[in-house]
Order: structure tokens, then C-alpha cells, then sequence
């Protein structure tokens, strides 16, 4: 390896980025308009239920109260939902949610729960009067189960002062078998023909979405884990903030109008859809007790201004895969017959090169239908990158041999012309010219190659099929995830933490066993160069990718002892061509 190499990593850099610059300026995010389901009525004329003429509603005082009607007919007992894919845990008490297991997928031997309370047992879909700081709503609620799927809560308040005019408040849920989305109708009914008495700050009610999303975690590192806030609006996602940008404790508003908004990690995501209310959406950090971090969405509601009122939150809480977003495009591939709700804008999208990764993607999972373990499906797909690629490598190896041939005869040009680097340039140039060598002949199949091992990244960084996938059971048990030989508790250090790895301490000496064949011979180089590019670059590498997960580091390792292989061939052919000549 020689100056060649870090000029091919600082040109690698600048197509990188230049790159993505390019496509982000001819290429942005198209912008549609998504059709949205007909949300649900606001008053239902054919009801018997007195409604409102649409007037304005009454502010009420600072420090108003409203108080449940005493009822002893409120259940106690939680109710529980199952199907083949999900468990959900409803309390009474709030008519709010305490669990959503994801049957099909597995944390730390458990279904993945998608609400992490933390040791507050703060639930999800949490109802407050009023905006986002206004009182919770907790008292439990009367009980009806409508049918084998749907569920219903409902309890009587009153505004103090007002005792005589009480107000119902229902909550329902209705689930489909077989689906990640579920439907929550918030429903206010007044006991006299006027509008709904709630109006705190400019809001009805506030519906949260919280306090944090499975699965577990230890950190948010932004790359193994991560929790986004995104949105959708008018067709075009956004990335309202991330779990490094929106410190703990912060709050973002947006108060335009979106199709939805959701919490998205690495994996699973939240997504929530409203009708065609005017919400102020609040996105939040604010601290859980028990939580490594808290994240909270909360939709807040315009005053209501009639007396009989049905708002409809769409819910997805699942996976991050195309099979389970997409599927609410058409309105025949689900139960709820919805369409064009454009879940799969959720999914992580790398424009430049998405589409090498999805062809990466169907060759992974070719072989995996071959030989059904990922860690030899990663095996095979990085030997058919190699020899795909092997043309490159070959000519890059050729030209990095002649340019080493050139070396005594560049080094007596230098000394000759030490003192005119005018001249000494021409020289250098007119020797390249003779001999018909390309001085980055050498670096630009490698330059080529880059897009490769971005993808190549993504892949392995990214894919959901990888996730829980074991390679070496009782080793590598999560091609997704970092392994470990030696774990321990207590003190940590830098930058391996509280594990020992035993898959970075591979990828080290398959470097070193790469770099052997890569260093130049009788070259130009100093003794202090060759010691940094063989030894110095390798473990500022091996740091870099320590924590990194098990499958990318396979596959860096493959790649280096092929890499390796192919150089000593390439060597051993070049000194046996002679003979054979």
C-alpha cells in the first residue's frame, strides 16, 4: 500500500460526496398528493343525538377542572387482543394501552414490544384534556366489547361548576387479524345541544403516542439504533428530528398539516395517521424514568364545536419492511380497505445507491434460499462481488506493478532535478508518457469499486432479514448486531466498552495479512510511511468498525483475505511470466 492508496481514499471521498450532491440537486423527492381515506363524520345527522349549531366555544378559565360522574359500573381488569402477529394489552383505567407484542419478531428471547413504559408505567395512546401538559386522563372507564375485534371505554365527565351538563368521553379500538395498523375513535358527546365544554389553551384534547418504542436499548448511537421523528406532508417525507438532534427534554411543534407523522428506530416504527382535524403535532424527548431515552408524539386537538364529535388516529405499530407498509397503498391487499397512505415513505432511502443495495439485496436472499444461513450467504454473495469486480482489481494491481517498475527512474529524476520542480514535473511526465502508465491507473479501479462497499454497507448495515439471523449460533447469534466473546459489567473501556470481540480482532489480522501483499517493494516509501500504511491504518480501522455488526465485518473480512489471495496470484503470475516468455 502507498500514497496512491490515501489518494484513492480522498478521491473516493470527493465522488462520494459530489455525488450525492448531484443527486440531490437533479433528482429531489417528487412531490403527490396522497389520497387520504375519507375520515370519519363529525356529527351524524341521522343519529338521535342533539347537535350543535357550529359556534365557538367558550375558553375556559385558568385552572378549570373536570372531574369523572361517579360510576360503579367501570371495569378494573385489563383486556388483551391477540392475533397471529400481535398482542395488545388495553387498561380501563385511562382506556389506554399497555403492551403491543409483535409476535413474529423477538427481543432478547421475547416478542418485541412496541411501548416501553419505563418503571412510571406511563402508558401509550394517553388521553389529556386540553394541550399537551393538560391533565391526563386516568379514571377507568365503563367496558364493552363490540365483537372479537373491537373494543370500547366509556366514561361521563363534567366541568366543575357545570355539574348538571356532563359530557361522554368513549375511546375505541378496532383491530384486524393479521395487521400492524389499528384504528383509535375518540368520540365526545355532549348531554345538552351545545359544543363540546373543552378549551384549554386553544385545545380540546391531546392524544399521545408514547413514552417510547421498543425494542430495548442500551444507547442511540444514530447507526446501530436510533429513534427518528418523521413526517409526511403533501406527498414528500421529512426528517423532523433524530434521536442526536432533539436534546432530552426538547420539543419541536409543527402545526401545518401532514398526512402522518411517526417515531421510527433501525427496525420498528410508529406511525400515526389523523383525520382531517387541524392537530398541532408536539414531538418530544422528555425524560423516563427507567428509559435510556423517552420519545413522545401528541396530537392536539382544536376546540370541538358541536356536540357530538368522532375523531379516527390510523396506527401502525410494526415493522419497518416494504411487505408491511406498502401494503396500505391498495386498498385490496388490506383488512380496512385503505389506500394511499404511503407507509413506506418510513423506510430508510438512499437515493444514490438504493438501487445497487436492492440489487444486493435479491442476491443475499438467492443464496439464502440456497443454503437458508445468512452468515454463508454473505459468504457466497461477497466471492461473486469479488470476481464480478476481479477485472478492476487485476488492472489496479497491473498498473500499481508498473508504476513500482518506474520507481528507480522516477527517483533519479527527482535527484536530478531536485532544484527545478518545473522540470522535474515535465520529466515525470514525459516517463509516464514513454512507458504508457497511467499514474492513477491504480486508484481508479478502486475509486469504481467504492460504490461497491457503500452498498455492500447498506446492506448488511440495514436489511431487516438480518436481523435476529445467527451465522455461529452460541457466537454470532445476530448478523445484524455486534457479537461478543467476553462481556462483563462495571467499569468500561474506550472504545470497546464492556465487550471483548473477537470478529474486529479477525478483521485486524486479515488487514495486516492484506497490507503484506499490498506494500510495494523496493518502493519510494520511508520506513515511518510503510509502518503507518501497514500498521497504524489498520487499527485506526479496526476501532472505527468495533462495535459495528457482525454481518459488515464478514464481509470486510472476506473481502480483505480475497483481496489478498488475488495480489499474490497477480504477483506470482507477473514473476513467472519471464520464464514462460
Amino acid at each position: 500500500m502507498e500514497k496512491r492508496t490515501l489518494l484513492a481514499v480522498v478521491l473516493s471521498v470527493l465522488v462520494i460526496t459530489i455525488g450525492f450532491s448531484i443527486q440531490n440537486a437533479l433528482f429531489p423527492p417528487e412531490e403527490f398528493a396522497a389520497e387520504r381515506p375519507a375520515p370519519a363524520t363529525p356529527a351524524d345527522p341521522e343519529s338521535d343525538a342533539p347537535v350543535a349549531e357550529p359556534g365557538t366555544v367558550t375558553t375556559q378559565p385558568a385552572g378549570f377542572e373536570i372531574r369523572a360522574v361517579p360510576d360503579e359500573s367501570v371495569a378494573r381488569n385489563r383486556v388483551v387482543f391477540e392475533s397471529s402477529n400481535m398482542r395488545v394489552v388495553m387498561d380501563p383505567a385511562g382506556a389506554v394501552i399497555t403492551s403491543i407484542e409483535l409476535l413474529n419478531h423477538r427481543d432478547g428471547g421475547q416478542p418485541v414490544n412496541m411501548v416501553l413504559q419505563g418503571e412510571g408505567d406511563e402508558p401509550a395512546m394517553l388521553t389529556r384534556f386540553g394541550g399537551p401538559d393538560g391533565r391526563p386522563v386516568t379514571e377507568p372507564f365503563r367496558f364493552t366489547q363490540v365483537s372479537n375485534s373491537e373494543f370500547e371505554f366509556t366514561r361521563d365527565f363534567y366541568v366543575v361548576g357545570n355539574e348538571d351538563e356532563p359530557f361522554t368521553f368513549t375511546k375505541r379500538f378496532r383491530f384486524e387479524p393479521g395487521e400492524y395498523l389499528f384504528l383509535v375513535d375518540v368520540e365526545f358527546q355532549n348531554s345538552v345541544n351545545q359544543a363540546i365544554p373543552l378549551n384549554s389553551d386553544g385545545f380540546a384534547y391531546t392524544m399521545g403516542f408514547g413514552p417510547q418504542i421498543g425494542p430495548q436499548f442500551d444507547e442511540l448511537d444514530g447507526r446501530n439504533e436510533f429513534r427518528r421523528f418523521l413526517t409526511l406532508s403533501q406527498g414528500t417525507r421529512r426528517l423532523e428530528q433524530d434521536s442526536v438532534e432533539l436534546s432530552e427534554g426538547g420539543r419541536q411543534i409543527i402545526e401545518q398539516r401532514v398526512e402522518w407523522a411517526a417515531l421510527a428506530g433501525k427496525y420498528f416504527a410508529l406511525v400515526a395517521i389523523p383525520d382531517q382535524a387541524r392537530y398541532t403535532i408536539f414531538l418530544d424527548s422528555e425524560p423516563v424514568e427507567g428509559l435510556v431515552r423517552g420519545h413522545q408524539m401528541r396530537f392536539a386537538r382544536p376546540p370541538i364545536r358541536v356536540s357530538f364529535n368522532t375523531d379516527t388516529f390510523r396506527v401502525f405499530a410494526g415493522p419497518k419492511t416494504p411487505a408491511a407498509l406498502a401494503r396500505y397503498n391498495e386498498a385490496g391487499e388490506n383488512a380496512f380497505g385503505l389506500s394511499n397512505l404511503n407507509l413506506d415513505e418510513v423506510l430508510d432511502s438512499r437515493p444514490l445507491l438504493g438501487w445497487l443495495e436492492h440489487i444486493l439485496k435479491l442476491g443475499l436472499n438467492m443464496f439464502y434460499r440456497i443454503i437458508p444461513n445468512y452468515g454463508v450467504a454473505i459468504i457466497l454473495l461477497t466471492i461473486l462481488v469479488k470476481a464480478l469486480l476481479y477485472p478492476l482489481t487485476r488492472k489496479s494491481f497491473t498498473s500499481m506493478k508498473r508504476m513500482q517498475e518506474l520507481n528507480p527512474k522516477m527517483t533519479e529524476l527527482k535527484e536530478k532535478y531536485k532544484n527545478d520542480q518545473q522540470k522535474q514535473q515535465q520529466a515525470i511526465a514525459e516517463l509516464y508518457r514513454k512507458e504508457k502508465v497511467n499514474p492513477l491507473g491504480g486508484c481508479l479501479p478502486m475509486v469504481l469499486q467504492i460504490p461497491f462497499f457503500i452498498a455492500m454497507f447498506g446492506v448488511f448495515n440495514n436489511s431487516f432479514d438480518l436481523r435476529g439471523a445467527a451465522f455461529i449460533p452460541g457466537w454470532i447469534d445476530d448478523l445484524s448486531a455486534s457479537e461478543s466473546i467476553l462481556s462483563w459489567t462495571g467499569f468500561a473501556l474506550p472504545v470497546i466498552g464492556n465487550d471483548i470481540r473477537l470478529l474486529p480482532l479477525i478483521f485486524l489480522a486479515s488487514q495486516l495479512f492484506t497490507s503484506k501483499f499490498m506494500q510495494p517493494a523496493g518502493g519510494a516509501q520511508t520506513g515511518a510511511q510503510q509502518k503507518m500504511f501497514k500498521y497504524l491504518l489498520p487499527a485506526f480501522i479496526f476501532f472505527v468498525l468495533y462495535n459495528m455488526p457482525a454481518g459488515l465485518l464478514v464481509y470486510m473480512i472476506l473481502t480483505n483475505v480475497t483481496t489478498g489471495l488475488q495480489q499474490y496470484w497477480s504477483q506470482r503470475g507477473a514473476k513467472k511470466a519471464p520464464a514462460a516468455g
